[in-house]
């Protein structure tokens, strides 16, 4: 069943679509948000700047060895709960590697649970994120 049409997001056209914007517009907001994340992705920088180097690597490995079930509250609901494949920050660091390295604040979650909270935490996007 086909959606139904509706008008452009770009508030200046009065195409309707199904999409979020019509064709016309479509490339522009695209174009907008690669941009929009490669800005991002420079003021956040790499993985291994922000702690997540070997030491890192190694350090969830074991973890993970230790806690190898997810933890989050839908998992504890399940008869068997997912496999856990993720060192999650219960408190999200923001830099601060003593929060990073205490293992208490740390927890093992499947990818996808993980993504979930991470995403709900950034409200979708990014933590430093001013959207």
């Amino acid at each position: 069943m086909k959606r139904p049409l509706k008008p452009c997001h770009n508030p200046k056209c009065r195409e309707l679509t199904r999409e979020r914007y019509c064709e016309k517009h479509k490339a522009a907001y695209e174009e907008k948000q690669k941009q929009i994340q490669k800005d991002y992705d420079k003021q956040r920088g790499s993985s291994t700047e922000r702690g997540y180097d070997y030491r890192w690597q190694k350090a969830s490995r074991s973890f993970l060895k230790r806690n190898p079930l997810c933890v989050c509250e839908e998992c504890k609901k399940k008869i068997v709960p997912l496999p856990a494949n993720v060192v999650d920050h219960i408190t999200p660091h923001k830099g601060n590697m003593k929060l990073f390295w205490d293992k208490n604040n740390w927890q093992s979650m499947n990818k996808r649970c993980h993504d979930k909270k991470t995403a709900k935490e950034d409200g979708g996007f990014g933590r430093d994120s001013k959207r």
